[in-house]
């Protein structure tokens, strides 16, 4: 009798054992949503936005430097004589939703607030999802004083503000490639002359290769459309330079030829190529050194499920 009860018991593990490998093996086999992440090591690609956003419960320190121009030479140490400062602060409230708040040492000394929302994220398996899509929205006041203006007028505080409406479209294509696109709509309040336009349109492309785990190298140019600003000459901004992470910082070392790292200046005051002639026909260069540091605070730390 004991033998016979040995055996069923036996009989009934293994029968338990084997439903169990089966129903593990059907959950091995149900796909599952992978979603691509690290398309950028920052959530700016240089000086304009990427697709990346800071994570839920997390503080992201930035300092941001944009020296003076190389070509000023010995009597300016090539440019870091002079320096324009961004510091800020961005906070995700979400894993899709960040904010952020920044002020510039530049001539407007300009307060800016903004938001990103990731609408949609790349991702593979049981969900398809060929790019990630988000949209970033900011405000910026002018808090200097302004000029003299002849005949004189009254300025109004709603002649300090601008707005940056921008849609990044981004796919990281493998491990080492990822390409974004950004179409933007930047609205100044004021501007220099009736001739010039409110709003500007400007189209943004930027990209990074992946070289090692902890350096990349990163790439952004922002075209914009003829005729809206005419009162002035002004250039595209373009910059080039490699990201390298070490722990909780990200250093940000590039060249470029703007000055400014809010949307309004980056569009619309960027006024020197990367390499142009001057009235005597000599080569004159726009370029400049630039940086930016990004620490990272846990200050809401995520549930345990």
């Amino acid at each position: 009798m004991k033998k016979i009860l040995l055996l069923l018991l036996f009989a009934s593990s293994t029968a338990l054992v084997s439903a169990q490998d089966d129903l593990l093996d059907l959950l091995e086999d149900e796909p599952t949503i992978d979603y691509a992440t690290a398309s950028f090591k920052a959530n700016r690609v240089i000086s304009g936005q990427s697709i990346e956003n800071t994570a839920r419960g997390v503080l992201d320190f930035k300092i941001n430097h944009r020296f003076g121009q190389f070509r000023f030479g010995f009597e300016e140490f090539w440019g870091l004589d002079n320096a324009n400062t961004r510091i800020g602060f961005d906070y995700g409230i979400t894993d899709r939703l960040m904010v952020g708040i920044g002020r510039s040492s530049n001539a407007d000394k300009i307060v800016e607030t903004f938001g990103k929302y990731k609408i949609l994220r790349q991702s593979s398996g049981k969900k398809v999802m060929p790019v990630t899509l988000s949209y970033y929205v900011d405000m910026g006041i002018k808090t200097s004083d302004f000029p003299a203006s002849d005949p004189p007028r009254e300025e109004l505080f709603s002649n300090r503000m601008s707005y940056t409406n921008q849609i990044l479209i981004g796919r990281k294509f493998s491990e080492a490639f990822t390409l974004q696109l950004m179409p933007t709509l930047l609205h100044r309040n004021l501007v220099p002359t009736s001739e010039d336009a409110n709003d500007i349109f400007s189209m943004g492309i930027a990209g990074r290769i992946k070289i090692t785990k902890r350096l990349a190298v990163n790439a952004e140019y922002y075209y914009t459309l003829p005729d809206q600003i005419v009162s002035y000459d002004y250039a595209n901004a373009f910059a080039l330079g490699v990201d390298i992470e070490t722990g909780g910082h990200v250093f940000q070392l590039h060249i470029t030829n703007s000055g400014d790292m809010n949307y309004k200046g980056l569009i619309a005051d960027t006024r020197e190529d990367w390499f142009y002639k001057d009235e005597n026909d000599k080569l004159i260069s726009g370029l400049r050194f630039g940086f930016n540091i990004s620490r990272v605070f846990t200050i809401v730390k995520p549930k345990d499920f």
